[in-house]
């Protein structure tokens, strides 16, 4: 018979329990008793929730403090020495150390997790002597089989993965050096996959993400993985599984000695399907198939899901054939059930975690002969109603789109007549700014939520927000910088914000996403036409600007960004999405233009996010983000200066594109990467103006002058002071304010020290 799977369950909780359990030890308003019982009971909750659903092989191990990757350098012993030497299981403090810094040690790398938006924290091997402090997969194993009676799937980052996602020395692992630290690794794994086995453990869930985008050279080390683990553990079975895209060498990889493999049959552009139809699968493995979306929200059309499993189950047995969501599901939020304010067209379109597993359950049933006619009724009937509703066909939004594309779109000048006309904002030498967000401090939270919950007048609040944004608007003044901010303290979030602005998206109540640690995202959602109807940011950015003498910028996210930080709608390509969000913001770009802000900023942070992981399908990705860009910004006069802002990005492949914004400055994160970000400029002349963040903001270490001054000095190494700008990696919005302050008056003097030295007197 067929069997449903699942790869892993979000963490966060339907109302981010998780979350607020880990902020709460920090702020030491529980102790570590109390937050282990309290996790240690939300993760049993989210097993008994799948195994009430049916789901046949539940994972476990899935489960993390922090991040997963973090989870397996900390097993493994695998911490920066900057962090201590540890010879036993790392305490909570510890384990937090490294995600999030200490006073006087940098936090460890964080980074894209693939084409995602959440990140993980990337391991750092220089002088890493690897030992098994902690089994925490037998640990969680043993959990659910003694409380849940659930012999669950451990599911555990593969050696080869875990070795090509780290660093040495500021670069990623790869060729001998990976073959070395694998030989090093894998007796660690041999003592994991030894104890499971010894423990009863049937299954275990070996991701190996980075087969999707291996090279022939490297098979040859997941080869030799899986020989070690089959000779040490021939007891467990291994489910290698891979995800976010198809399999390059798809014989070679499904021939590796492991009983079963884990295929994406959403994300691959129908690549492994026309693989498994042209050269078969081996009879005696398993074939994990994904097939209901795991990394969007809307429900699966499932007659269609069900002509997929037929096509499937022609090349693959039925007892051989498990049925699960293309990837984790640590991607989307975990229920629909809470959303009790959408439009029933709308909800009823929808399907978060636990909706998934349902669908994944009854088309385990239907492929197994079960009736299920009321369930794909039901499907068939709220698709229907969605797609034929008036949200996804307005008639003026596709006319507009095509007369904007019809037209140019360039800005008047090119960038050096620009530069030119942009003299008369009268900016210094090494100009300072930040990014945009300020603080979200408890006192704004209150009043926002005393606001929504009808405790407190629009009147009122907007007067909070408006005295807010004057009180950071002075700090600014104070501290010297050169160009302000209003501070987003109406914002709770950079894309959900316009979300709730803009036509044709929509917002959940606990539609909560991980992004990294506790941080959590409600991602819009792009659920029809999207169109500008009223200004959005200029009311807040005009009264900002008309509290001081210096320049205050205009904040907007860019439309790549809203895409990829969004749930878009499935039934249109996401570059036609893109460019009506283009063209409303450009609505927005002219409003604040017409108001007489001269700087506007269209950050594009989640540009490369978005890079597709296969090389062939990346031009065109590139080049719809571009012009999407260019449909907002370049409707401006030459004398407004148009800003971006890119994080948590390896550059090097995408200057080209960067470059073909045309935007006259962009920032981008640098010190979170340990300054990697310049390499790109020693390689590449920019030819416009560009920050290099000078201090990581997702630690609450407060740099020193020193150490910033340093990053200015190699920064300008490569790049033209006069082309130079002096900013933070990122919005300091997740920041306390006493740190916030103090970091940027480190900056601003540390700026101060590399004009006096330079000989700036201007």
């Amino acid at each position: 018979m067929v069997k449903s799977s699942n790869q892993g369950y979000p963490r966060l909780g339907e109302k981010r329990e998780w979350k607020f359990l880990l902020e709460h030890l920090w702020s030491h308003k529980i102790d570590e008793a109390e937050f282990t019982a309290q996790t240690k009971a939300l993760r049993l909750a989210n097993l008994k929730k799948q195994q009430a659903a049916g789901v046949d092989l539940i994972p476990v191990a899935d489960y993390s403090n922090y991040d997963h990757v973090l989870d397996i350098a900390a097993a493994f012993g695998a911490v920066p020495q900057r962090f201590g030497k540890f010879t036993e299981k790392l305490s909570l403090t510890d384990y937090y150390s490294v995600a999030r810094g200490t006073k006087d040690a940098v936090a460890a790398e964080m980074t894209k997790w693939f084409n995602t938006n959440y990140h993980y924290i990337v391991p750092e091997l220089d002088h890493v002597q690897f030992k098994l402090l902690d089994n925490r997969w037998l640990t969680y194993y043993n959990e659910a089989k003694a409380e849940l009676g659930i012999d669950g799937k451990p599911v555990i980052l593969g050696p080869v993965s875990f070795l090509k996602l780290s660093k040495v020395n500021d670069d990623y692992v790869r060729g001998e050096l990976l073959a070395q630290l694998l030989d090093e690794l894998l007796p660690l794994y041999v003592q994991v996959f030894h104890e499971l086995g010894a423990a009863g453990a049937k299954w275990v869930q070996l991701d190996e993400p980075t087969l999707v985008t291996t090279d022939k050279a490297e098979l040859d080390l997941y080869r030799h993985a899986l020989d070690v683990l089959h000779e040490a553990a021939p007891e467990v079975n291994v489910l290698v599984q891979t995800y976010f895209a198809s399999l390059d060498y798809y014989t070679d990889i499904v021939n590796l000695p492991a009983e079963g493999f884990g295929l994406d049959f959403v994300h691959d552009h129908g690549e492994n399907l026309q693989s498994l139809q042209k050269y078969g699968f081996p009879e005696t493995k398993v074939l994990a198939a994904g097939v209901v979306d795991g990394r969007n929200i809307w429900r699966s059309d499932l007659t269609a899901k069900q002509e997929l499993i037929s096509q499937l189950r022609e090349q693959v047995a039925s007892a051989q054939l498990w049925l699960q969501p293309s990837n984790s599901l640590l991607h989307v939020p975990i229920t629909t059930a809470n959303e009790s304010k959408l439009d029933p067209v709308i909800k009823n379109g929808l399907a978060f975690a636990d909706q998934k597993l349902a669908e994944i359950v009854t088309l385990t049933k239907a492929a197994n002969g079960e009736v299920v006619t009321a369930e794909l009724t039901a499907s068939k009937t709220a698709l229907d109603q969605l797609n034929h509703s008036e949200h996804r066909n307005n008639p003026a939004v596709t006319q507009a789109v095509k007369e904007i594309l019809a037209a140019p779109t360039e800005r008047h000048s090119a960038y050096p007549e620009r530069v030119k006309a942009q003299q008369v904002l009268n900016l210094p030498l090494l100009p300072t700014t930040t990014i945009g967000s300020f603080p979200q401090s408890a006192e704004v939270r209150s009043h926002r939520k005393a606001w929504r919950k009808g405790d407190l007048s629009t009147a009122d609040y907007q007067a909070f927000l408006d005295q807010e944004a004057k009180r950071w608007l002075k700090i600014q003044e104070d501290l010297d910088i050169d160009v302000l901010v209003h501070g987003e303290f109406e914002r709770t979030d950079m894309v959900e914000y316009f979300g709730q602005k803009l036509k044709g998206f929509t917002t959940t109540q606990n539609g909560w996403v991980q992004s990294y640690g506790s941080r959590g995202v409600k991602p819009p959602v792009v659920f029809g036409d999207v169109q500008w109807t009223e200004p959005i940011t200029v009311r807040d950015t005009v009264f900002a600007q008309q509290q001081t003498s210096k320049l205050v910028k205009g904040m907007l996210t860019s439309a790549v960004t809203i895409i990829n930080w969004s749930f878009v709608r499935d039934d249109l390509a996401k570059n036609l999405v893109a460019d009506q969000i283009g063209l409303a913001l450009r609505h927005e770009v002219k409003a604040l233009e017409d108001a007489g802000i001269k700087i506007i900023q269209v950050d594009e942070p989640a540009l490369r996010e978005g890079l597709p992981l296969k090389p062939r399908y990346r031009a065109d990705y590139l080049a719809n983000a571009v012009k999407a860009f260019k449909i907002t910004t370049t409707g401006v006069k030459d004398e407004t200066q148009i800003h971006t802002h890119m994080c948590y990005s390896d550059f090097e492949d995408i200057l080209p594109a960067i470059s073909a914004l045309d935007a006259d400055v962009i920032s981008i994160e640098s010190s979170r990467s340990h300054g990697e970000s310049i390499k790109a400029f020693e390689q590449t002349k920019y030819d416009k103006q560009i920050g290099l963040g000078v201090y990581d903001i997702h630690s609450p270490r407060v740099p020193s002058v020193e150490e910033i001054e340093q990053n200015i000095d190699r920064a300008l190494q490569v790049i033209d002071i006069h082309q130079f700008w002096i900013n933070p990696d990122c919005g300091l919005k997740t920041r306390k304010e006493p740190e916030t302050i103090a970091a940027l008056r480190n900056m601003v003097q540390a700026r101060n020290n590399v004009r006096a030295k330079l000989g700036v007197t201007e």
